[in-house]
């Protein structure tokens, strides 16, 4: 990765945490109307969801200074809020608890906060709410210590994967290129044709994931017009996972595949404007063999033919 590409990447998500934050209100004064800061209402809730903790181990979780929550602590005991007992397994360690007025101030923010929530989510139509609440989700498992190691694995297709595989080519055309429903349509077609008809000897479906999650795709069938070369078709590689080599191990498990099934070619269509996807055809062998100018899913295109022997 590049100083400058990261560097950009960096500008969005602090471009990102700075639009969230005046969102959710954590750059007001006292949070959530309330005469706390956001860092104390975080210990605050730490306190809230235990029935007794230590310092440390609130600081542990937080990341706080012991000095910063030291003084967080005697602020809160000097209000009331929370009382300071020895622990019964170590004399040593104090462990800290809610008084009454304590957990009833904590029950008020925690409204507070349910609140504040609920009214950002209703402003939102149901798909865009069921948008948000799966990219946050999405990004929750992405940043957790517990998230995967980036395992990529390519395997054949099961249930549920050929719906996936339409879903995601027609978002990412249109998004990406403003495509129509007439490549959704072509998609459908050709998937549809393959889960009804493919020669399992010598046709076959692939599925990328990483660390458990759909990535990419990819299928091979005979060619209808010469037996002996294999068609490459439907290569995809979700956003998500681009740059992390999926398309060409996607690419090669396909070449691996025909080899063994006793194609001695393959080729495949593609369009010129798709230029990663030209990059991995070139990088595996394959040699453009034909062009032809087309008006087809609401754009003027250019289709290519890429062909290689095997």
């Amino acid at each position: 990765m590049t100083d400058d590409l990261l560097t950009a990447q960096a500008e969005t998500v602090r471009g990102f945490n700075r639009f969230y934050t005046r969102q959710i209100g954590v750059l007001d004064e006292g949070l959530l109307a309330s005469p706390f800061t956001l860092t104390q209402a975080r210990v605050l809730f730490e306190l809230g969801t235990r029935k007794t903790v230590t310092a440390r181990e609130i600081g542990d979780v937080l990341g706080l200074d012991a000095g910063y929550l030291s003084r967080i602590v005697q602020n809160f005991a000097s209000q009331g809020l929370i009382r300071r007992e020895s622990s019964p397994e170590d004399g040593r360690q104090i462990v800290l608890s809610l008084t009454a007025e304590g957990r009833k101030t904590f029950r008020d923010l925690d409204r507070k906060s349910h609140a504040v929530a609920a009214a950002h989510l209703s402003g939102l139509s149901t798909p865009r709410r069921a948008r948000v609440l799966a990219l946050m989700q999405d990004l929750q498992r992405t940043l957790s210590p517990e998230a995967g190691d980036g395992t990529l694995t390519i395997r054949t297709y099961r249930a549920g994967d050929i719906g996936w595989a339409i879903e995601r080519h027609a978002r990412i055309y249109t998004d990406e290129f403003g495509w129509n429903q007439d490549f959704e349509a072509l998609v459908a077609t050709l998937f549809a044709r393959f889960a009804t008809q493919h020669d399992p000897a010598t046709e076959r479906c692939w599925i990328a994931e990483v660390d458990g999650e759909r990535v990419g795709c990819v299928f091979v069938v005979r060619n209808e017009e010469h037996p002996n070369t294999a068609q490459l078709r439907c290569l995809l590689v979700d956003p998500k996972a681009r740059g992390l080599g999926v398309g060409k191990r996607l690419v090669d498990e396909c070449l691996a595949f025909a080899k063994a099934a006793g194609y001695t070619s393959m080729l495949l269509w593609t369009n010129d404007i798709l230029t990663s996807a030209r990059r991995i055809y070139e990088a595996a062998g394959f040699a453009l063999v034909k062009e032809e100018r087309h008006h087809s899913f609401g754009h003027d295109l250019v289709g290519q033919i890429w062909r290689r022997d095997l």
